[in-house]
């Protein structure tokens, strides 16, 4: 019986020839048979794909082979089989659409000027130690099923409204404070918290490995609370059947963890709905109001 795998994985590195990996991975994935996406920048590679254990197992070892991708960290979850209907697999200006490619600076060890990492105990030692400011470094919607406990969650749809939250002054206060970005698999912090360095933010830390790794180690043992989105078909997972449910249905206000999209084709919108409501087509705000 095949065992379905889906692999987060990223590397801030210099490329020089990003079309010519972009048409190498994707041969490799259809050649495996996976589905998922995968951008590619000068910057780097950042990508999620999901398939068959042997055929994950193969795309790994094959990628790493390819000097600057070795040491990429390939964080594994459970798949569920057909999380990925299509395989997309592009050149972009910027890994992370932040709309600022011209702030980042990327070498041969990542990015330039970012934020410390701290490894899931690491930041257990830092929590006991000082008072710390948890920054969710994801879109607004994501933290209504998950997040750190006490986390400030910016109110922002995608990652490029977060250049202009950081500018509106509304976090400045923060400035002086030990401030913990955190993020799916850590590829925005890489990237938010080099923004929030150059803007005066004197003590910023990244979780290594982003929520995937801290709950790998932890579970629902330690900070965080709830569920992790994920962007692929399975919308949110647990780490264990302890998981809290702090989420609550937009159409009932019931609590769940469950997430759907928007039943209007046209819109991107993804919404907290519990089953039963589910059952009946959903609209976002914005859809309702037109």
């Amino acid at each position: 019986m095949a065992v379905p795998k889906v692999l987060l994985f990223y590397a801030f590195t210099p490329l020089a020839d990003p079309e010519a990996l972009r048409l190498w991975q994707r041969d490799l994935c259809e050649s495996l048979g996976l589905g998922g996406r995968i951008i590619l920048s000068k910057d780097g590679i950042n990508g999620t794909v999901g398939g068959e254990l042997n055929s994950v197992k193969k795309y790994v070892r094959k990628t790493r082979e390819y000097a600057p991708f070795h040491d990429i960290d390939f964080k594994w979850s459970e798949g569920r089989g057909k999380d990925f209907p299509r395989l997309s697999v592009r050149v972009r200006d910027e890994l992370v659409s932040f709309g600022a490619p011209g702030e980042l600076v990327v070498d041969s060890s990542g990015v330039v000027g970012g934020g410390i990492h701290v490894t899931p105990t690491e930041l257990h030692e830092l929590v006991a130690a000082k008072n710390v400011t948890f920054f969710d470094g994801r879109n607004a919607f994501e933290a209504e099923i998950g997040h750190f406990r006490d986390a400030v969650v910016p109110d922002v749809a995608n990652t490029r409204d977060f250049v202009a939250e950081l500018d509106s002054g509304k976090y400045d206060h923060l400035k002086d404070e030990a401030v913990v970005t955190y993020c799916t698999g850590g590829i925005r912090c890489e990237v938010l918290s080099a923004l929030m360095v150059k803007r005066g933010f004197r003590e910023v830390y990244q979780l290594d490995g982003g929520i995937a790794t801290y709950g790998d180690q932890y579970g629902d043992d330690g900070l965080w609370e709830g569920s992790l989105y994920v962007f692929d078909n399975r919308m949110a997972v647990q780490f264990s059947e302890r998981a809290s449910v702090i989420g609550h249905c937009s159409q009932c206000g019931g609590a769940t963890s469950r997430m759907q999209n928007c039943s209007d084709l046209a819109c991107r919108e993804q919404l907290v709905v519990c089953e039963a409501c589910g059952e009946s087509p959903v609209y976002c705000v914005v859809h309702l109001a037109a």
